[in-house]
């Protein structure tokens, strides 16, 4: 059974012939053709998340993890609106989000009929494409195209495109079969930048101070050798973000660790005279404060779509992917005999040991907390980490080489983490284990209003009372008014928990955090829940204790 109508049909077919075998629906009425023809189609997996916004996240984390388009579907109004979190989230973390969104008729806009907004190029300033369909079978080779055009950008970009479907009634009416349709190549395939390598190699050779920064990256083996070739030349320091998934015995994975208490001579030093960079956001804003007080002569940034002057000194923009950039380069390249590397791995290495010494005194608190949680994750896990202060404890610790590691930081917001956690959870063959703090998680608790969590999807909680990042960044408590800030609160996920029937368990000491650990990955037949308390008033003065002892 498919929709009759014609351009439900065109919509339907191209998504299929475009290898789109996922969809999450929306509920509604406008959008009835489409979701009577993806559902009945042999070949496409529909999921049906009812909140829009937890949807697009959802299918947001679906896509992060199989790398491969993820439509969405909605009806009309306001319901489309909620898709622009998620939408912005996969415009800036390049992943390839397909929105299908149902529309009345040009002649029902603006004329006070229900349920009605201006959907055309509503995403203007967060999209790759825009194609706005017209139910019109004259213009049916003029669809065709703009389909066409929008699903191939969607692949071959990796990033969010807009589909817009006006449908008149009826809505319901439907056919026996699902024709078929030519969707022609209508993009002009870019020629690939030459990269001259031999140049770029006189400026690496000759330098004796060279940094790696590398931000978020999907898993890749082939890179890790890569990388690990480079930590050979003793005048190369590497940085790695936790997003990276990258792990180096010679290169440094706490940036903020290293660089909080150096000094304005210590800096000279660290300063690169090259600078290559790659990946995506880059969560510690202090190598942020350091390479754009120190620039270096050169920076480099290797991508395949745009590039990022994050440090205001961009010198080269290398077009490429950062694999066949590293694997060309290797080839020009010669090893530089200094102290540059040792040093600073040194100061890593006595930065790591005071840690280490604080931590076997430290209370109960959040920082306890992420040295319990993370050594107790399970090898070959996925671990999906939210924003604000959680993905930045996250940096403080080095994660197991066998995790891999993802954080929505292509806008760091909190509003879809669980969401895109659930759907990376569905979408991985691994054990999926979410840490989130209590705003990000309340803010996003209709995510747990989804039938397709896997029963060994895990969420750790940890429940500081309300915003623990605004009393670890300076200004709010200079204020009157940290009370708006930080959004203190006496929630607690248990009652969601009985909602929707997850697993709960809760802790309230390094004892009993320890104690539920044990057996919290273990088979069940529910998703779990650990809910952890901590200290609110106490936090951040810990935190501060820790920068002081690691001086």
């Amino acid at each position: 059974m498919y929709p009759r109508k014609e351009l439900a049909q065109i919509v339907i077919s191209a998504c299929y012939q475009f290898n789109i075998d996922t969809v999450v629906v929306s509920p509604g009425s406008r959008n009835a053709p489409l979701t009577i023809g993806f559902s009945n189609h042999p070949e496409i997996e529909v999921l049906s998340v009812v909140d829009e916004r937890c949807a697009a996240f959802f299918a947001l984390g679906i896509a992060q993890q199989t790398q491969k388009p993820v439509a969405i579907v909605c009806t009309s109004g306001s319901a489309l609106l909620n898709y622009y979190p998620a939408i912005a989230e996969a415009f800036y973390s390049d992943i390839p989000l397909v929105v299908i969104s149902a529309d009345r008729p040009k002649h029902l806009i603006d004329i006070g009929d229900g349920q009605t907004i201006r959907q055309e190029n509503v995403f203007e300033n967060h999209i790759l494409f825009s194609a706005n369909l017209i139910e019109d079978s004259k213009l049916k080779t003029e669809n065709l195209q703009l389909i066409s055009k929008a699903l191939q950008i969607a692949v071959s970009q990796k990033g969010p495109i807009h589909i817009n479907v006006p449908f008149d009634e009826p809505l319901y009416e439907t056919a026996a079969v699902l024709e078929n349709f030519d969707f022609s190549d209508v993009i002009a395939r870019e020629t690939k930048q030459s990269v001259n390598y031999k140049e770029l190699s006189k400026i690496w050779n000759s330098s004796t101070k060279k940094m790696i920064l590398v931000g978020v990256h999907y898993p890749d083996t082939e890179l890790q050798q890569l990388i690990n070739h480079f930590t050979e030349d003793a005048a190369v320091l590497i940085l790695t973000e936790t997003t990276s998934n990258l792990h180096l015995k010679k290169g440094v994975n706490s940036i903020d660790q290293l660089i909080f208490s150096l000094d304005e001579a210590q800096f000279k030093e660290l300063q690169p005279e090259v600078l290559i960079t790659f990946g995506g956001m880059i969560i510690s804003k202090k190598i942020k404060q350091f390479l754009r007080n120190f620039q270096p002569k050169h920076h480099w940034n290797i991508d395949e779509k745009k590039a990022t002057n994050t440090f205001f000194c961009l010198s080269e923009f290398i077009k490429t992917k950062p694999v066949d950039f590293f694997l060309n380069f290797s080839k020009y390249i010669s090893k530089k005999e200094n102290d540059y590397q040792q040093k600073w791995l040194q100061v890593r290495d006595e930065k790591r040991k005071k840690q280490q010494q604080f931590l076997e005194k430290a209370p109960h608190s959040d920082f306890k907390v992420f040295e319990q949680v993370l050594e107790s994750i399970p090898t070959n896990s996925q671990l999906q980490i939210s924003n604000s202060s959680i993905i930045r404890y996250a940096q403080l610790f080095s994660i197991k080489e066998t995790l891999k590691v993802f954080c929505n930081r292509g806008t760091s917001g909190i509003d879809g983490s669980t969401s895109t956690a659930i759907g990376a959870a569905f979408a991985s063959k691994k054990q999926t284990v979410f840490i989130t703090g209590d705003l990000s998680f309340f803010y996003d608790s209709n995510a747990l209003w989804n039938n397709n969590i896997p029963n060994d999807f895990r969420i750790i909680l940890i429940n500081n009372s309300g915003g623990g990042i605004f009393k670890i960044i300076p200004g709010p408590a200079t204020t009157n008014a940290a009370k708006y800030f930080e959004t203190p609160h006496c929630l607690t996920a248990e009652h969601l928990c009985k909602m929707y029937e997850l697993d709960y368990l809760q802790a309230h000491s390094t004892t009993t955090v320890a104690a539920q650990l044990k057996g919290f990955y273990e088979t069940s037949e529910k998703p779990k829940i650990l809910e952890i308390f901590t200290p609110s008033e106490e936090n951040n003065l810990i935190l501060s204790a820790y920068f002081k002892h690691i001086q």
